[in-house]
């Protein structure tokens, strides 16, 4: 028998068994099947070995693979225009990375559209503790990106994440971490500024940049 330990994250509907024999570690979902848990480590060696393409997209969560649903144009005009916007406002002491790998344990990363932290932060060395805010722009990912992923934000510290939805541009921000998740969750129309906490540098008002919601 197999001792474990049960770990659960936010929104996750399922739980990560970790096992303190030889047998690899195991996740269990919400119908009580048991999955083999990969590490990030593993998911690397695969790709290298090309089993997994490496144009393919999805993110590992408590060494779940989850794929990622495909991007469509109205995600791609966002992201673009904010692209754009961050590179030339930003400070100089802040990377704005778009799309970068997010790595929070050995079995959990994720790929935020965009993850602003200190420039003295070489990318490859990027963890959950130098993230000063995380932006995600969704489509057709709108239920996941506002539901369980934000759960795995706030259980590894994150301290601020928007997202945006790309349609209607409404972002829904997400601060002031606390025992249970973020404590304070509030809607920002297309018209309004909204600046960083952490880094006030870092703001947006997507109306001033010329995108309109969808009609």
């Amino acid at each position: 028998m197999v001792s474990a330990a049960l770990c659960y994250g936010g929104a996750m509907n399922e739980r990560f068994v970790h096992s303190f024999s030889n047998q690899p570690a195991t996740t269990q979902a919400a119908e009580g099947m048991l999955r083999r848990a990969w590490t990030i480590t593993e998911i690397e060696a695969m790709q290298r070995a090309g089993i997994i393409d490496e144009d393919e997209r999805f993110e590992l969560i408590g060494g779940e693979v989850v794929p990622m649903q495909a991007k469509g144009g109205r995600h791609e005009i966002v992201k673009v225009e904010l692209n754009w916007h961050f590179q030339t406002t930003a400070s100089r002491e802040l990377w704005v990375a778009p799309e970068t790998t997010l790595r929070l344990d050995e079995r959990t990363f994720l790929e935020p559209d965009f993850c602003v932290y200190p420039r003295s932060v070489f990318p490859g060395d990027l963890r959950g503790h130098h993230v000063l805010l995380a932006i995600e722009v969704a489509d057709t990912s709108l239920a996941y990106d506002r539901g369980r992923k934000i759960g795995v934000y706030a259980a590894f510290g994150i301290p601020e994440v928007w997202v945006i939805d790309a349609n209607t541009l409404v972002t829904r921000v997400h601060r002031q971490l606390g025992a249970e998740g973020f404590r304070t969750v509030f809607e920002a129309q297309p018209s309004e500024e909204i600046v960083a906490q952490r880094a006030d540098s870092v703001a947006m008002c997507l109306e001033r940049l010329g995108l309109k919601p969808l009609s």
